[in-house]
């Protein structure tokens, strides 16, 4: 079994039980022996065919426990596992911060956004924004145009609010 999970504090847990030995450790990490030595689970084809049934038993013990707990007991079983992080989790993350993941941009009007980092860091040619994107509604009148809307229209749509 391979497969995101939900836990008790609605975070979620990506948990990879491939192998014949990363399986068993997992399936006796949940607490369940049975499982584990079950002869039809014994290879993939068998654990396969029953996914639903395994997937049913790791949702209901990963669902038990708050994020920390699942991965504890994961790493303590020697079973790959790991966060899945929220946009709030990505932005506290202090290794994002050192890597600079997340770049502050001053948009027009003065407001200041997060925005993702440049990726892959590269020593040399390490790369940089140089433009945050058009301001809203920069390129409104050129694609409505393109779409075939005449400019009597795209004013119109303007003035409903439909469009900026």
């Amino acid at each position: 079994p391979s497969n995101t999970y939900l836990t008790a504090d609605g975070a979620y847990v990506v948990i990879a039980g491939n192998s014949d030995p990363i399986y068993k450790r997992l399936m006796l990490a949940i607490g369940r022996a049975d499982l584990a030595e079950a002869p039809e689970f014994a290879h993939n084809d068998g654990r396969a065919a029953k996914s639903g049934l395994l997937d049913a038993a790791i949702t209901h013990w990963t669902s038990s426990l708050p994020i920390d707990q699942v991965l504890s007991a994961l790493e303590a079983a020697e079973v790959p596992a790991g966060r899945i992080y929220s946009v709030a989790d990505i932005v506290a993350d202090p290794h994002y911060q050192a890597r600079d993941m997340l770049l502050s941009a001053d948009l027009p009007g003065g407001l200041t956004v997060k925005m993702p980092g440049i990726v892959p860091k590269l020593s040399e040619t390490p790369g940089a924004v140089n433009w945050q994107g058009p301001s809203l509604g920069q390129h409104t009148d050129s694609i409505l145009g393109d779409l075939g809307l005449s400019g009597a229209d795209i004013q119109r749509l303007k003035s409903s609010g439909v469009v900026q």
